[in-house]
Parts: structure tokens; sequence; C-alpha cells
């Protein structure tokens, strides 16, 4: 049987990427590197602010004595903003971090399209439009950085059913768009409710591509059938699904600062060893570098948080033997 090339139609187990017998897992930080600009309102073309941008450079001084090579997923109004260039450019040459792409349709050209939250998601846009921004993001990045990348994001997760052959075809070798558990149609989005947790390969008419999904694990008493639960529960309602977290019975957890505490953040790494997951996917927004851009940094108090966060974090991957990983290495281990 022929793998689809369709990365919202999820793959046989031939397909699965599985962590090595005698292996242990990696993990990596992704991050959406990405302009400010407020999340409560309608989608703009104009408007956005690029204010965070210079706490790039204490974001990549962190991981750097962290020991981590982070992937910022730049979006198009990043890579034409030379400061973010000046900070990421020469980190990127000394084998410090990656550069991949993430694209947000409504500040990317060509500008076609009617600027609406249906159009908020590449994936429904017409092809050729979706072609057209995706070049032109991966030119961008390749002129301004060197490099052309071979990681792409979706913004706001948005993939289509023709997203993985249209990425092969621009030379992309790894998609990190599907989060798992997660429903996004009510902004006419994917639903990734039944995406698996483990990353897998996809053979397209242009060439192999493989899927990182961004990690998310249900913990508590009842854990290996939250995704049931947690579905049904969410057809009851919000509060359906914060009583079984109350409860200890399931809890959907999200690999990320944004909103997730270092505790639960350290139970979803053990739920996430014990499932031999191969890679696990960290994932935040750029603007949470700086306070005020973000519903999860507000404050100077909050940022001092966020870090504090990875101090917790990082130190307990570091005690369960799940070491950091670059690009080069996960696109290794995929190929494996």
């Amino acid at each position: 049987m022929q793998r689809t090339a369709d990365l919202l139609a999820y793959p046989a187990a031939k397909d699965r990427i599985d962590l090595a017998e005698g292996d242990h897992p990696v993990f990596w930080v992704t991050i959406d590197t990405e302009e400010d600009f407020d999340w409560g309102a309608p989608f703009a073309r104009t408007g956005y602010r690029l204010d965070s941008v210079p706490a790039l450079a204490d974001c990549q001084r962190y991981f750097e004595r962290a020991g981590v090579c982070p992937i910022y997923l730049v979006d198009w109004p990043i890579v034409a903003d030379d400061r973010a260039l000046a900070i990421l450019g020469p980190a990127q040459a000394a084998g410090h971090c990656d550069i991949g792409a993430q694209l947000h349709p409504w500040v990317t050209p060509p500008h076609d399209e009617e600027v609406n939250e249906r159009n908020s998601y590449t994936g429904n846009l017409p092809l050729a439009l979706q072609r057209a921004k995706m070049t032109a993001l991966r030119d961008a990045i390749r002129d301004r950085f060197g490099t052309a990348p071979t990681v792409y994001r979706a913004g706001r997760y948005g993939l289509g059913g023709e997203t993985a052959t249209m990425l092969a075809e621009l030379g992309f070798r790894c998609d990190t768009s599907v989060r798992s558990a997660f429903d996004y149609r009510a902004g006419q989005g994917p639903d990734y409710r039944k995406a698996p947790l483990h990353p897998w390969r996809l053979e397209t008419p242009a060439g192999p591509l493989v899927e990182v999904p961004v990690t998310t694990v249900f913990a508590g008493l009842l854990g290996r059938a939250g995704p049931a639960l947690y579905r049904g529960a969410a057809r009851v309602g919000r509060r359906a699904g914060a009583g079984l977290a109350r409860l200890g019975l399931v809890e959907r957890i999200a690999l990320t600062p944004e909103g997730i505490p270092a505790d639960r953040a350290c139970r979803a790494i053990d739920v996430a060893i014990a499932r031999r997951l191969p890679i696990l996917t960290f994932s935040f927004h750029s603007p949470s570098l700086q306070p005020g851009n973000t519903p999860y940094v507000r404050t100077d108090r909050d940022l001092a948080n966020f870090y504090r966060w990875w101090d917790v974090v990082l130190a307990h991957l570091d005690r369960r033997g799940v070491r950091p990983a670059g690009t080069a290495d996960i696109l290794a281990r995929c190929a494996r």
C-alpha cells in the first residue's frame, strides 16, 4: 500500500517512527518567531509591531548556556527585520541555532486573499496561492540567512491536504505543524484530536517528508484513555474537561511554557518517556519573550517565571536522560 501524502490523513503503523530498542528520546525547542499583534483582534496585514525582536538575543543566550540548539521558525515580518537577522544570523552561522519557516498567510505576499479567520489557515487558501506564499517565504529566508529552510510550521497549525507535496517540492524535509489532541474547527481550521504523537514518514510525489508533531500528552489515572475521554468531555463543555483534570483522571498537557506550569510539564515528560516517544517537541511564541504581547507573559515577573520554567524543565529532562537535539539530529533520527 502506498503511503499517503496528506498530513491530515494519519499514517499506517509501518510509517510511524518509534524509539529504537536501547535508545533514549531526545527533545528539541521550536520557537514560533513572529510579529507582535493582538491575539484577540481581527487579523490584519498591517498594524503589527516588532518590539519583541531584541528579546531574541536574551533567549538565544539562555539556550546557548543551557546547551540547547533551538530552531526559530521565522515568518515574513521577522525575516524582513534587520535586528532579527543581526541576532539570529551569527548564531545560526556558529551552529548555535537553526532557522526554519513559519507561514502567517495574512502578512506574507502575495496578498491576493481576503483577510479573515478562515484564510488565516494557509491550508484553506487556493493551492496556487499557498504555493506562492510558501515559495516567497522560503526564498526570503534563503536570501537573508544564506540557507534555505528545511523545517516548516504552518501558522495557527493550518495544514491542508496538499501541504506535504508542496513542502517536498520546495525542498522542505520536515513539517512540525500537527498539534496532537487539539481541534481548530471552530475557526475553520484542522482537527488534530486523533493525530499521532509519534513522528511519521510520508512519501509524496515530490519525495519524502517527515512529520514531527508538537507534543501533547494525556496524564492522570485514565491517561491511556485520555484522547477518547477528552473528546467526550469536550462535547459536554470546557468545564467537563477541567473537571476531569481536577479529579486527577485525565489532563491534557502540552510541552510549552505558555500556560503550563513546570510541574505539569515535568509530569508530561514522564508520560512521554513511558510511552516511548522518540522525540519531544517543545514550542512557544517569540512575543512571549517580552512582557505585554501574549496572555502568558504580561509582566517582568511573568518573564522571570518563563525562564525559571525552562530551568526546572531542562533539569528534569537531564535527570531523565532526554538530551537536546538540533535539526540535523532530528532529521537523522527520522531517517533511521
